[in-house]
């Protein structure tokens, strides 16, 4: 068959997405110091590797490179090892520590068939060094450019154990206006908002529990605030860019506004005597429901002046988001060795900062794997011609959003530009989703009823019924409950497992169609598929839903996907049903030739449109069907099934048991069926 000529089906065709010659795709990094809970395969790692899957069954499998790995480094990470050395649960090195974690993460990726490329390691293995190398020449290239500024800052230093603080040894409420962090930590609360350690409200050492005082030290900044001007920009195309979730564009101008405090109203008399030795600011008030009026400057330096003038008068404020400098370094003993520039020796590189490349590590790690050279990455971050997809959390935004484009603007050059021009660094794509709940409440680990593990889920679950799940829940609009009924001490045992919705789609629906084309074959034409011309019905019907598909899929859209593909499976089995019996009322062998070839047809779309999905079961499919690989090319959604067929078999199918399911059902779902 050629391109459709209906003259709806063609303007779908018309107004196809247009895909990338090379594409990275990236899964936000788990720290390691534990194994992958749901936010992580849930939230992340299953969107990415369907994305993924998608990606090359669009522009091909060597096309597309796929990275993630542990995040190594980090306060969280030393605070745990410290806990659990202290306790006597573990005992050996942090390297040790994070090996073995970083193990358990690989083998849930691997049991629920992500296919990734390369699931490495910042700190160790083969892309240690690449991304200890990576991280000095980012470094040494946007001091060389201009763009760090050293500054001596505060830094929580606990006096009782006499021990400078790590941002996760520090706890406290988070001075941003409007929010109610109460486990703020040093310079970040939960939320992901931005702050000078000194705004830190109530601080507490996590260490002793005393409040620890402030000591300086010195680190290397990048001017991220220098940047607000091009990142409007950015937003602008970011806005525009069809992965883009709507709520992802408006968090990200949230970090955007200029320096603001936020001042009750309640001061405005007091403050009326001596506004005049502030810098230049304009005052805002939103209306009269609002308690405090903002004041407005033009640099954050202004405002940091302004707040020491109303703390020195006793007002009441906070400060609201705004760009401030981004911090690359700190003093911490485990982390990736900083350059040593202009007398600051010794520190290394902070987590954040040193995570945000290393999927460009990683990329470089996996391509010299495969006999490229090692500028070969250079292909896939700095070509028009090739697009990264990074795959991340809510809470992320900031980092992966302002903090990441900048400084990726930064390695341009002295002069920046929000449109990068060919060689430079491209600007990634950002596909961001809500966050997983379970059972209505964010997971934590230490609520009272704890969130399983990705490993505890397939104890009764299968890899492909968490796909399905996970993909229909619709991440990019809201945050959305996980809500497992065999892991929900007050499920009604009469109620559905919701967890088992979509992939019913899959082990009822999809699998009968399936079923019923192999065992027609076999009772009609000795196992061998019809070669038959497909009839314009079920074209029809195929096209049109794997057109709509692929558009929803190509802005991730992955609930809407979904519902597409439920839909057309479910008319596709109308369509055999209804078809197949007025065959058999007629004992019209023609027809029911007819209907059988168009059926196969009917399925090979599917399998195209699933195949990113439920992989494994879908590609057990296609040996049934001896189809070559080609089946899974979207540049053959118009090849009649012998076309994508391996020609050594004619056309004959292997032979499918009685009873058999090419998509399975967890053996825990199997009793009483």
């Amino acid at each position: 068959m050629s391109k459709p000529v209906d003259d709806k089906l063609k303007a779908k065709w018309e107004n196809r997405p247009v895909f990338p010659k090379r594409a990275v795709v990236t899964g936000g990094m788990p720290y390691g110091n534990k194994a992958l809970h749901l936010g992580h395969v849930g939230g992340v790692f299953i969107h990415a590797d369907t994305y993924a899957r998608f990606l090359r069954d669009h522009i091909g499998y060597d096309n597309v490179v796929f990275v993630s790995g542990t995040d190594c480094y980090g306060s969280p990470i030393t605070e745990s090892y410290r806990k659990a050395t202290e306790s006597g649960e573990f005992a050996g090195s942090i390297e040790d520590y994070v090996k073995s974690n970083h193990d358990i993460q690989k083998k849930a990726l691997d049991a629920l068939d992500i296919d990734i490329n390369l699931f490495s390691a910042s700190g160790f293995g083969a892309a240690k060094e690449n991304h200890r190398a990576m991280s000095d020449w980012v470094l040494t290239t946007l001091k060389e450019n201009g763009h760090l500024e050293k500054m001596t800052t505060s830094q929580f230093y606990d006096t009782e154990r006499g021990v400078f603080l790590n941002g996760r040894q520090v706890v406290g409420r988070c001075p941003i206006e409007g929010c109610k962090s109460e486990s703020a930590y040093a310079d970040e609360c939960e939320l992901g908002h931005q702050y000078s350690p000194s705004e830190l409200i109530a601080p507490k050492s996590t260490l002793t529990g005393q409040r620890p005082e402030m000591r300086d030290v010195s680190n290397w900044y990048f001017k991220l605030d220098g940047y607000r001007e091009l990142l409007l920009k950015w937003a602008d195309d970011f806005d525009a860019r069809p992965t883009t979730r709507a709520f992802a564009a408006s968090a990200a101008r949230e970090f955007l506004e200029p320096p603001v405090i936020y001042l009750k109203k309640t001061y405005l008399e007091d403050f009326e005597s001596f506004k005049n030795t502030l810098s230049a600011f304009t005052l805002r008030d939103d209306g009269e429901k609002k308690t405090s009026v903002a004041l407005v400057f033009e640099t954050l330096k202004d405002r940091e002046a302004a707040c020491a003038v109303l703390s020195s008068h006793g007002m009441n404020f906070r400060t609201g988001k705004t760009l401030v400098p981004f911090r690359l370094t700190g003093n911490t003993e485990w982390g990736v060795p900083a350059p040593n520039m202009d007398g600051l020796d010794g520190l290394t590189i902070w987590v954040w900062p040193e995570s945000l490349w290393a999927p460009i590590s990683f990329s470089q790690t996996y391509l010299e794997s495969k006999g490229f050279e090692k500028e070969a990455w250079k292909n896939w971050w700095c070509r028009k011609e090739a697009q990264v997809y990074q795959f991340i959390g809510q809470d992320n935004i900031y980092f992966y959003g302002p903090a990441e484009m900048g400084m990726f603007m930064g390695l341009q050059g002295v002069d920046s530009a929000a449109d990068p021009k060919e060689g430079d660094l491209q600007l990634p794509n950002l596909v961001v989703n809500h966050h997983v709940l379970f059972l209505d409440k964010k997971a934590s680990s230490s609520a009272v009823v704890k969130p399983p593990m990705a490993l505890e889920l397939l104890d009764f679950y299968t890899a492909e019924q968490l796909r399905a799940h996970f993909l229909g829940l619709g991440l990019g609009l809201h945050n959305v409950s996980f809500s497992p009924k065999a892991f929900n001490p007050l499920a009604n045992p009469r109620d559905p497992d919701p967890v088992l919705k979509e992939g019913a789609l899959l082990t009822n629906v999809l699998n009968r169609i399936a079923r019923s084309c192999f065992y027609t074959a076999q009772k009609y034409t000795d196992g061998t598929i019809p070669n038959l011309s497909v009839s314009e019905e079920a074209e029809t019907l195929a096209l049109e839903a794997a057109l709509d598909f692929e558009t929803a899929m190509a802005k991730a859209e992955f609930h809407v996907a979904m519902n597409i593909l439920d839909m057309y499976v479910r008319e596709a089995n109308k369509y055999w049903s209804r078809e197949m019996k007025l065959a058999d009322a007629e004992d019209n062998t023609e027809k029911r030739l007819q209907v059988l070839s168009d059926s196969f047809f009917l399925l090979k779309t599917a399998m195209l449109m699933v195949h990113p999905i439920a992989p494994k079961s879908t590609e057990k499919l296609a040996d049934f069907m001896h189809a070559a690989k080609t089946v899974f090319d979207w540049a053959n959604l118009t090849a009649s099934v012998y076309e994508v067929l391996d020609s050594a078999f004619c056309g004959k199918l292997e032979f499918l048991p009685p009873r058999t399911d090419f998509y399975e059902k967890h053996p825990s779902q199997l009793e009483g069926d």
